[in-house]
C-alpha cells in the first residue's frame, strides 16, 4: 500500500484490519488465477419506497448467504458501468444492492454512459440538477436507506447475522453517510469515493452525522478535490475521532470521479485511473473484510 498524501490513510484501524486488508489484496492480485469466481446471479428488482417505486439491480453469488451490500451511484446513475461495479463485488461474496437513485424522475438507465457528457455544457448540467434534488431533497435518501436495507434484509441471498455495507461515489458519497446515521444499527462499514460535498459549512453537513454513525468509515478524496478543498480531510477526520469512531481518510493522486471506469474525459484528460481505482477496490475489500465478519 503507497503511503498517503494525507498522512491519515488507515487512521484507527487495528493490527486485525490491515491483514484483511493485506488478503484481500492477495485474494484480488490472485482473481481469475489462482481462484475461481463464483457464478453471479443479476435480477432487475423493484423496491417499494415511501416515495415510490425504486427500480434496481441486485446481483449475488449463485448459492448460500452473504453480507449485503448498498452501493450509491455517481451523478450519472444506474447504468452499465455501475452493473458491472456490483457484478465485480459480488462475485467476491457479498449480495450487492444497486438502485436507481433518480426513480422519483426516471427509469433507468437515464444515461447509458458517462463518457459522453461534456462537463462545459450549462444545458446537461440543468437536465443533472433537477435528477440529483430528487434524492438530495432533506429526508430523501433517510426513506430511500431504510427501504433498500430493509430489502436486503428480506432476500435469502443475505446474512442477517452480517451487518451491511454501503460506498458511493461522487454525489453517492454523502448518500453513505447518510444511510449510516439513518440505519446505524444495520450498516457496519461505508466508504465513499471521490464523494462530493462530505464537508460543508451548512448546518446539515454530512460531516456533522458523525456521532449518528456507528460503521466504519473510509474516505477516498481525489487531489484535485483536495486541493480546492484542503481543510475538508481533517475536518472528517477530526469529527469521526470526536465520535470516537475513527475514519480512514486517503488523498489520492487521482482526479474526481477516478473510480469508475466510463468516466469522460476532462479537459482532454482521462478521469478514470485504473492504477488508483483498483488501489481503492483493495481498501473497500480489507475495509468489508474486517468491518462485514
Amino acid at each position: 500500500m503507497q503511503s498517503c498524501e494525507s498522512n491519515g490513510a488507515f487512521e484507527g484501524f487495528s493490527r486485525r484490519d490491515f491483514v484483511a486488508l493485506s488478503v484481500a489484496g492477495s485474494l484480488a492480485s490472485l482473481s481469475g488465477q489462482a481462484y475461481a469466481t463464483p457464478t453471479v446471479v443479476e435480477t432487475d428488482v423493484t423496491i417499494k419506497t415511501p416515495d415510490g417505486m425504486a427500480d434496481a439491480a441486485f446481483f449475488h453469488p449463485k448459492g448460500g448467504s452473504h453480507p449485503g451490500v448498498l452501493i450509491w451511484t455517481d451523478v450519472f446513475g444506474l447504468r452499465p458501468a455501475m452493473r458491472e461495479m456490483g457484478r465485480r463485488l459480488a462475485a467476491q461474496g457479498y449480495a450487492v444492492l444497486v438502485p436507481n437513485p433518480y426513480y422519483r424522475k426516471a427509469k433507468a438507465p437515464v444515461f447509458e454512459t458517462a463518457s459522453g457528457f461534456d462537463f462545459d455544457d450549462k444545458a446537461a448540467w440543468a437536465k443533472l440538477q433537477p435528477l440529483r434534488e430528487s434524492v438530495t431533497a432533506p429526508g430523501a435518501t433517510e426513506r430511500d436507506a431504510v427501504a433498500y436495507v430493509a430489502f436486503l434484509d428480506a432476500q435469502p441471498q443475505v446474512d442477517k447475522s452480517k451487518k451491511i455495507g454501503t460506498q458511493g461515489y461522487c454525489m453517492g458519497g454523502p448518500l453513505v453517510m447518510r444511510t449510516a446515521a439513518a440505519v446505524p444499527d444495520r450498516i457496519g462499514a461505508g466508504a465513499s469515493f471521490h464523494g462530493g460535498g462530505l464537508v460543508t459549512e451548512k448546518p446539515n453537513s454530512p460531516h456533522l452525522l458523525a456521532p449518528q454513525i456507528k460503521a466504519r468509515m473510509l474516505f477516498g478524496i481525489a487531489s484535485s478535490d483536495d486541493q480546492k478543498q484542503p481543510n475538508a480531510k481533517d475536518a472528517l477526520k477530526k469529527t469521526f475521532a470526536d465520535a470516537k469512531n475513527p475514519a480512514s481518510v486517503e488523498v489520492y493522486p487521482a482526479l474526481h470521479g477516478w473510480c469508475v471506469s466510463d468516466m469522460p474525459l476532462e479537459k482532454g484528460a482521462p478521469i478514470y485511473n485504473k492504477a488508483e481505482a483498483e488501489r481503492a477496490w483493495v481498501a473497500l475489500l480489507g475495509l468489508y473484510k474486517a468491518a462485514l465478519a
